[in-house]
């Protein structure tokens, strides 16, 4: 009888070890299966969000990037228009300033009136203003020299709207992806009032669109500011090289007129 409990003890204390043994491996198992199955989501996650095209990107971002969208349109036509118009020929001409100074230093001002005709640009236009006051045989120097200015201001400010704008594209786009960021954090708030933290898909939706619309503010008022200095830095030379051409005609005409009077 002893025997036999003895076995049955020994039987009992086998079996339990036999039980006891496998669980901390069936645990560390169960907790490698976990590990895993959540590296493969995140995994799957990064792949999905590595596959976004630029399409689900900008539907991403909100109603900003419609905004954002017309910015970059507008800043890249204004790149491409300054681009062919900013140059330094077309304003300067010096073709026809070298037609205009022998004429002008001659008094020969049916002649430069007929040049500046049939040759419209930003010198021959600023030369016209000032043969338009000289009424008949009189010069009146100074007089034509007000109206030089007044019209070098006049065509010289023109062009430069265009640069200008430029400027605004650049101011406006920060403001209008500051706005969609905006936007965005308000809606991911909104979400965690209703819904609390049992929603991340929701608040990270909000949030992505908050963040694109910042990202691509700052994509469009980078190049447009960039071009913007190089632009204004470029007509600047541009302007002062016409209002010294200007001014060179304008010295040919007085010496003729001084030598005329002698």
């Amino acid at each position: 009888m002893y025997d036999l409990k003895k076995l049955i003890t020994m039987l009992s204390l086998g079996l339990a070890a036999l039980i006891a043994v496998p669980l901390p491996a069936l645990a560390q198992e169960a907790d490698d299966a976990a590990q895993t199955e959540q590296a493969a989501e995140a995994d799957a996650q990064a792949d999905a969000a590595a596959s976004k095209s630029l399409w689900d990107l900008f539907k991403a971002g909100g109603n900003a990037m419609w905004v954002l969208l017309a910015l970059s349109v507008s800043g890249v036509g204004l790149i491409i228009y300054n681009l062919l118009m900013i140059r330094t020929k077309p304003f300067l001409r010096p073709d026809l300033a070298e037609k205009l100074s022998p004429a002008l230093e001659n008094l020969q001002f049916d002649e430069a009136r007929k040049i500046c005709d049939e040759n419209p640009s930003v010198l021959t236009n600023i030369v016209s203003a000032g043969l338009e006051r000289i009424d008949g045989q009189h010069i009146d120097p100074d007089s034509m020299k007000e109206a030089m200015e007044e019209a070098s201001t006049e065509e010289l400010a023109a062009p430069f709207v265009m640069i200008n704008m430029l400027s605004v594209v650049a101011t406006l786009s920060p403001m209008v992806g500051l706005l969609g960021t905006v936007s965005g954090m308000v809606k991911a708030f909104n979400a965690i009032a209703t819904q609390g933290m049992g929603n991340p898909q929701m608040l990270a939706d909000n949030i992505s669109e908050a963040l694109i619309t910042t990202a691509s503010g700052l994509i469009v008022a980078i190049p447009a500011m960039f071009f913007y200095i190089v632009f204004k830095n470029i007509y600047g030379k541009i302007t002062s090289r016409v209002d010294r051409s200007v001014g060179d005609l304008f010295h040919d005409m007085m010496k003729g007129i001084r030598r005329h009077a002698s």
